[in-house]
């Protein structure tokens, strides 16, 4: 069955970016442990769904960091992985398999349809709405070692309770750690 998974970068307190949308707080120096992490979950990801604010730098950032070095497994991953950018104002966006939609409600259909699992990256307002609908199957949270105090929240709207079980918490070197829910 196909899984549609979440993989964030959180504070502490719960958000994902700055009251302006700031990263500067995001934790960078990753272990070799946590590298290895991130590898084995993306490498059954056959589709990315990302909101339009977070596809202006992920696509680019992927395409430099693949034309720098074509042997970066990540950059490979993440170039050619067929990614659905989702928007109400753009119509097309530039990128190697990229394709726009402007419904979320298509979002099921997709999962279905896609043999491999599904990832979604994606700023507050598009992960959030995914989040509200209980849609997403599986959070992997990258708590990072800060507390901002405002910014961005993922959880605001949710209307009610979300039960999730706990899969796994692992803690690396570089401070962050993961949490690795299932809905329930």
């Amino acid at each position: 069955m196909a899984t549609l998974k979440l993989q964030v970068q959180i504070s502490v307190d719960g958000f994902i970016g700055g009251t302006a949308g700031e990263m500067d707080w995001m934790t960078w120096n990753w272990d070799e442990k946590l590298i290895d992490y991130v590898g084995k979950l993306t490498d059954p990801i056959q589709l990315i769904l990302l909101g339009r604010k977070m596809s202006e730098g992920f696509i680019p950032h992927w395409q430099n960091a693949l034309d720098a070095n074509p042997e970066n497994q990540a950059a490979h991953k993440f170039t050619h992985t067929r990614k659905v950018v989702f928007s109400r104002t753009l119509k097309k966006i530039e990128g190697n398999n990229v394709s726009v939609a402007d419904n979320i409600d298509d979002i099921a259909t997709l999962v279905a349809e896609t043999e491999g699992d599904t990832m979604v990256y994606g700023g507050a307002t598009f992960v959030s709405s995914l989040i509200a609908e209980n849609i997403i199957d599986e959070y992997y949270l990258f708590v990072n070692p800060v507390i901002l105090g405002k910014g961005l929240p993922i959880f605001d709207k949710v209307a009610g309770k979300l039960p999730l079980t706990l899969v796994e918490s692992i803690g690396f070197e570089c401070g962050i750690t993961v949490l690795h829910y299932k809905k329930q």
